[in-house]
């Protein structure tokens, strides 16, 4: 089903397209991830729009998406060790201490 609306949208549009749909869905997925939902659509988005900037083709499409899941990766990094330094922070509970008040 996905292939077929592939198909027809490229036709629509008026583009021939050998699109590596995987490749696509794996980068919408680690922008979903790393920074939010709505940063799926809108990365690969960017990601096709660079790449028809640079002469459009299978090569520049993986180019783009490279460069934006290696940034999805560094923001994933970056709230990884945010969360652990926040998890320092918290406060320990003596759990016998609190029994006793």
């Amino acid at each position: 089903m996905l292939d077929q609306w592939i198909r027809e949208l490229a036709e629509a549009l008026g583009i021939e397209l050998d699109l590596d749909n995987d490749l696509v869905l794996d980068l919408a997925g680690d922008a979903a991830r790393a920074v939010m939902r709505p940063a799926a659509p809108l990365t690969t988005f960017l990601v096709g729009y660079a790449a028809a900037l640079q002469g459009g083709g299978e090569e520049a499409v993986q180019r783009a998406a490279a460069t934006a899941s290696d940034l999805a990766a560094r923001w994933a990094q970056r709230a990884e060790a945010t969360s652990s330094d926040e998890d320092d922070d918290e406060p320990v509970v003596d759990d016998d201490a609190a029994a006793e008040v």
